[in-house]
């Protein structure tokens, strides 16, 4: 669910048809009686709450991932500030080095946030791979010729900065499944299809519940895509620490 817009305008249509299909039906059949009716609205009322207790629940598990994802952000640029300070209990050269790496680390992930390029992505994941063994090796040498608590510091933060960003790729993978889009959508077509069977005459209002779903898919889709909606996750902290760097 990368493209949100796609997704309303598919859902758009979809529903708009389902409405109207459910109008030509009933006007295919013989008018329904009173107690038909009754009964009909009684399906109704069930149907649309239950789409609307579904959508409330995807747009909760959507908010929730959003907020992970920013947590986690957040969390990864702790990490990379922290060791950052932290490389001063290494060895000068060490130390040095430990920085320059870090700095360019921290440039790949502000652009794994903001780049929406498939191609440049996987460009700054195989940098990121790279310059991961780079930083674990440039801890991990002066750690085993020299263990001391210092430098167990110095190990145990780097650790935290790979953690962060595995935890982070994780939650960009974490979405909502496929498969609950597709009976979410069976689900609102057989509710407008419920609807336009129950009008009493075909009217420009049977566009009224396809719109308001398909906006509400759109809203969900667009949350729960991170790299593909609108609503993203800007690398606030990150950019904020990449600032304060040099002046440290």
């Amino acid at each position: 669910m990368d493209f949100p817009l796609l997704l309303f305008v598919a859902s758009f249509v979809s529903l708009c048809i389902s409405a109207y299909a459910g109008g030509l039906i009933r006007e295919r059949h013989r008018p329904l009686e009173k107690d038909d009716r009754e009964d009909l609205g009684v399906v109704q009322a069930a149907a649309v709450t239950l789409l609307s207790l579904l959508i409330g629940f995807s747009f909760s598990m959507a908010i929730s991932r959003y907020d992970q994802r920013k947590n986690f952000e957040e969390a990864e640029a702790n990490a990379i500030g922290t060791e950052y300070v932290r490389a001063d209990v290494l060895p000068e050269a060490d130390a040095a080095k430990v920085r320059t790496l870090l700095k360019s680390y921290l440039d790949q992930r502000i652009l794994f946030y903001t780049t929406r390029d498939g191609q440049a992505l996987r460009q700054v994941n195989a940098t990121t791979a790279q310059l991961q063994t780079e930083l674990w090796s440039s801890v991990e040498v002066p750690a085993m010729s020299k263990s001391t608590a210092l430098m167990a510091l110095a190990v145990s933060g780097m650790n935290d900065v790979l953690n962060s960003q595995g935890y982070t790729q994780a939650s960009w993978w974490n979405r909502i499944p496929v498969a609950a889009w597709v009976l979410l959508e069976g689900i609102a077509v057989g509710c407008n299809l419920l609807v336009g069977y129950g009008n009493h005459r075909t009217s420009t209002l049977l566009i009224v519940l396809p719109l308001a779903v398909s906006v509400s898919f759109f809203l969900i889709a667009d949350i729960d895509s991170p790299r593909g909606g609108v609503i993203r996750v800007q690398p606030q902290n990150l950019i904020s620490l990449s600032h304060s760097i040099p002046a440290q």
